[in-house]
């Protein structure tokens, strides 16, 4: 086989394996969303502990008061991130939840018009209003159904907004640290602030049964530890337009496989609103590019 085919081949099972974390985080079934957020980020902490501080212990070492802040508050924002996104599942499908989450590239250049002064063009603007009205699309036909399922889309809203924080908050320190470094201690702090959250809300963090923790170990690995590292490690190789524009397949995937596994429906107004979503946001990312050379880590599903 060509060597050249090695990295789409790494995208296509790294966006499929990202593609599984709503799947697992429906099988978890009662599990607090939150406590599922927190032995994902837990139990993929652990996994990289052992090579981090083999390799990346000097690095740690030498990180200023700012970069560690900085990470520090990136993993506390992506540890929000999961626990709205994760709540989500319990009110919306898979399908309506994923899309909407992924219109992260949108809060994203606004975040970065804010801070870095990153300019809009015309295209810009025009694939972000096709954008969100594919997601209102897709939240007026949740609304027909039920009321908590509008809910569980705003929830999926808020999981974008916060993933978008964790980005903006990378962007000022990756140039300074590693990757792995990187997401071992956003992944940890996350994990951090989750347990705080689910202690003062009381949630259970044991008792659970060998296919529930199986699940979060699952997540730890499927997701988290192999997905992002396949389309990180496929950035050596490809520009990182193409792998944003791989990632926004990710919705495809994630409802596939809730159909596939857990015998999910899609609604017409979720595939027309999500068609027309995935539409708008590959004409934003196709536009984007044009007009500055992206840099991104692959650091979420």
């Amino acid at each position: 086989m060509n060597k050249s085919f090695f990295p789409y081949i790494a995208i296509i099972f790294g966006v499929l394996s990202v593609s599984t974390a709503a799947v697992f985080v429906k099988m978890a079934g009662d599990v607090p969303a939150a406590v599922t957020a927190n032995y994902r980020l837990l139990f993929a902490s652990l996994i990289l502990l052992p090579y981090i501080g083999y390799r990346k212990r000097e690095e740690l070492r030498k990180l200023g008061k700012k970069e560690w802040l900085l990470t520090l508050m990136a993993g506390a924002s992506l540890g929000i991130h999961f626990i709205v996104w994760f709540e989500s599942f319990q009110y919306t499908s898979v399908a309506s939840s994923t899309v909407i989450v992924t219109l992260q590239p949108i809060f994203a250049f606004i975040g970065t018009y804010i801070f870095f002064n990153e300019r809009f063009s015309a295209g810009s603007v025009i694939s972000m209003i096709i954008a969100i009205f594919g997601s209102c699309i897709i939240a007026w036909g949740d609304f027909q159904v039920a009321g908590e399922a509008l809910y569980g889309d705003l929830l999926a809203l808020l999981g974008a907004i916060f993933i978008t924080i964790y980005f903006l908050f990378g962007q000022g320190v990756r140039t300074q640290i590693s990757v792995m470094s990187y997401t071992f201690i956003a992944y940890t702090s996350g994990a951090v602030i989750i347990l705080i959250y689910n202690l003062i809300v009381q949630n259970p963090l044991t008792g659970f049964q060998p296919n529930e923790w199986l699940i979060f170990l699952a997540l730890a690995i499927i997701p988290t530890i192999l997905g992002l590292n396949l389309l990180n490690w496929a950035l050596k190789w490809l520009s990182a337009s193409v792998i944003s524009m791989a990632i926004l397949f990710e919705p495809i995937g994630a409802s596939l496989l809730a159909y596939l596994i857990l015998h999910e429906l899609v609604s017409w107004s979720q595939w027309l609103g999500g068609t027309v979503v995935i539409f708008g946001l590959l004409l934003f990312v196709a536009s984007t590019r044009r007009n500055r050379k992206m840099k991104i880590t692959i650091s979420h599903d």
